[in-house]
Order: structure tokens, then C-alpha cells, then sequence
């Protein structure tokens, strides 16, 4: 039996065991996981069977075409950052504790790198760790962190060494969102809700045995979650004329009235823009290999950023007045799906994020420029020099 025909076959085994439409969401995706599903280039036992990362497309259709849940929705750091990065940098205890959780969501993740003062230059972050005895005791603040005030577990990138320059003083953690010395505050968006917060440690404690790689290697382990990262919000739906161009479609029909040569000649570019990253996503997805992504998952993050911006612009021009009609900025609880995307206005407020977060669009144009075109670097006036001694604002 080839890969693909076991793929399909553990697939369908899921579904006639754990109807999707009886079975709860958490025993659903605890039989995903215990076949080898839920991220099938993973090795068996950990959720995956050891096949190409290219045959997930294939177990996904027929899991979910059967009605079964979308876990990048449900826990999209966890499941589309942090498991990939305990996997490739943890021991395997500590993946066999973190994974199955993570994988039903039972156990939600969140992602502290950013900070007040290290945003797009994340490796100039300030966040200290401290070893004392067999524990790392961590003092800082991070900032834009999306859904801390869910998570029970945190990726973390801290400083352990100021002496040495910004990227190699770094080191990389897992912590219990719930420690002692844990604090989380939201930070309400335009839109009125909170997705993102602020989160403060003081003197928090972690165990060595949940650091991920080496003392000082941080930014080579942040590196495998910031791919996973961009991949994972770059890659479109599988089904044609679905995500947002969608909702420009739907509005399409039901303001015909409001049809201009102008506004069908802007929704016709979209939608072929949109039709042309599925098919380009389809492709890297059928031919993905078990590796971690390389930075050629920035070009779908860019590409889809920017598209998504200029869908809903579309969407407020169709609209014309009626764009400025947003009930009110009361606080909604993001756990609830129905809630979650709200009017399209709201969705057009929350798009205006899409090129900032996960990686500025500034930032993916340096590195598709530097790794993969090949130009030169951008200057750095602090390359080589301590930490300790660059001019922080």
C-alpha cells in the first residue's frame, strides 16, 4: 500500500469510527491524532505517520468534507507554530506530554515574542532568563499576543546572555501560561474585541526540561516557528472561491443594483488573484516534502496579506455609505465562531492587521530579497556588537 492510499484509508477509518457529527470536537480530533492525522509528515505516535507533508491536503478533505472540525481554527498557534517546533527542538518526552493536548485543543497556545521595543527587530528583545538550579527564571513584557488570555502554554524567546550579540544571546522556551508570576491584560483592537493582550512576567519560573534547544541557540529554534508561522497563515483554502473573496462575491449578489463596469472589473482581478494563490498553494502543498517550511512560505503570507487588505476594501466600495454602518465596538468573546468574523465591516477593520502580523510585509520582501533571490542584506550598524550595548528607544 502506497502513502496516499494509507492516508485515505486511516482517514476514512476516523471517520465510519468517530462520526464527525455525533462525535465531540476533543474525541474527534484524539482519534485524528491516534491515527497519525493530525499532522501526518509527524513521526507515528506523535500524530503522524511519517509521509510527505504533501498528502495532509488529502487526509483533511476527507476528514473534514465529512464534517469534522479545522484544528488550525481551534488552536492555530498551537497546531500550526508550536507543534512542529516542540517536535523538531524538544525531546520526545516532551513531546509526548505536549502533543496529544495540543492536538484536541484541551490545551490552547500562544506565541510571546514580540515586544514594546522589539517588534520587527525581534532578536533585539529584552525579556531576561536566568538560570537558577534547574529552573529559568524569566522578567519582561511581550506585547500582541493572540489569544494569551486563552493559552496555557506560551512559545517564549527570552534573553539569556546580553553579552553576546542580539541573535545568539537568545534562548527558547515553553511556558505554563498559568505559573506564578504570569500576568495577561487585553489590548482592545478598532474592531472592539480583544484577540490580542499584553503579558507580563515577573519572576516566572520554567524547568530546563522545557527549554527547546540549545542554551544561546533561541533564534534558530524561533526561526522554525516563524516559518511554520507564515506558511500556516499564508496557505488559502483548497476549495475554489472560498475565504474572502467569498464574502466579496456574496456582497456581489446581493447589491446588484449597486453593479458598475468599474466595481466588476475590480471584482474579476480579485477573484483571479485569488483563484491564482489557491492553485499556487495547492502546488506547494502537493509537493511539500516532511521538512520544516523555508522562507518560501513568506511569499504566501505576503501574497495573501495583501490580498485579503484589498478584497475587503472592494467590499467597503460596493457598500459605499452602508460601509460606515458598524453597530457598535462592544466587546465580543473571540471564543465563539459566530461571532468571531462579525459584519464585514468588521472584517475589513480586522484586515488592516493582515500585513503587520506574523511578519510585516516589509519584513517577507527582505527575506524573499536576501534567501531567495539572493540580494544583498540590508546594513546593520549593530552587527557583532553585545546586546548590552546597542542603543535600545
Amino acid at each position: 500500500m502506497d502513502d496516499r492510499a494509507r492516508v485515505e484509508k486511516a482517514a476514512h477509518q476516523v471517520v465510519e469510527t468517530h462520526d464527525p457529527r455525533s462525535t465531540p470536537t476533543r474525541e474527534f480530533l484524539g482519534a485524528c491524532f491516534a491515527a497519525g492525522l493530525t499532522w501526518v509528515h509527524f513521526p507515528e505516535g506523535l500524530g503522524g505517520l511519517g509521509v510527505s507533508r504533501g498528502l495532509q491536503a488529502r487526509a483533511d478533505a476527507i476528514l473534514q468534507g465529512a464534517g469534522g472540525p479545522n484544528p488550525f481554527f481551534l488552536n492555530p498557534i498551537g497546531h500550526g507554530m508550536a507543534a512542529a517546533t516542540v517536535l523538531e527542538h524538544g525531546s520526545r518526552e516532551l513531546a509526548q506530554e505536549l502533543l496529544p493536548p495540543l492536538a484536541t485543543s484541551e490545551h490552547i497556545w500562544c506565541q510571546l515574542f514580540s515586544e514594546p521595543g522589539a517588534g520587527s527587530d525581534l532578536a533585539g528583545l529584552a525579556t531576561s532568563a536566568v538560570l537558577d538550579g534547574d529552573e529559568w527564571v524569566v522578567n519582561g513584557q511581550k506585547v500582541w499576543t493572540s489569544l494569551a488570555h486563552r493559552a496555557r502554554y506560551a512559545l517564549l524567546l527570552a534573553r539569556t546572555d546580553p553579552d553576546q550579540p542580539k541573535h545568539k544571546g537568545l534562548t527558547y522556551f515553553v511556558l505554563d501560561m498559568h505559573a506564578p508570576g504570569v500576568e495577561t491584560r487585553p489590548l482592545r483592537q478598532m474592531t472592539g474585541q480583544a484577540e490580542f493582550n499584553e503579558v507580563y512576567m515577573t519572576d516566572a519560573r520554567i524547568p530546563d526540561t522545557h527549554r527547546l534547544g540549545a542554551v544561546g541557540n533561541g533564534w534558530r529554534v524561533a526561526m522554525t516557528t516563524l516559518m511554520n508561522e507564515r506558511s500556516a497563515i499564508g496557505g488559502s483554502s483548497s476549495v475554489r472561491g472560498a475565504g474572502a473573496i467569498a464574502d466579496a462575491v456574496e456582497l456581489w449578489a446581493r447589491y446588484p443594483h449597486r453593479h458598475t463596469p468599474v466595481l466588476r472589473d475590480k471584482l474579476a482581478a480579485l477573484w483571479t488573484r485569488a483563484e491564482a494563490q489557491r492553485l499556487t498553494d495547492e502546488r506547494a502543498r502537493r509537493s511539500a516534502t516532511s521538512g520544516s517550511p523555508g522562507p518560501e512560505g513568506s511569499i504566501a503570507k505576503l501574497v495573501s496579506a495583501e490580498l485579503n487588505q484589498h478584497v475587503y476594501e472592494f467590499c467597503m466600495e460596493l457598500l459605499g455609505p452602508e460601509a460606515t454602518l458598524y453597530g457598535d465596538y462592544t466587546q465580543r468573546d473571540v471564543r465563539r465562531s459566530e461571532d468571531y468574523r462579525g459584519p464585514v465591516q468588521q472584517r475589513f477593520l480586522r484586515s488592516r492587521a493582515n500585513t503587520i502580523e506574523g511578519g510585516t510585509s516589509e519584513v517577507l520582501r527582505n527575506i524573499l530579497g536576501e534567501r531567495i533571490l539572493g540580494l544583498p542584506g540590508d546594513l546593520r550598524a549593530d552587527s557583532g556588537k553585545p546586546w548590552k550595548e546597542v542603543p535600545r528607544g
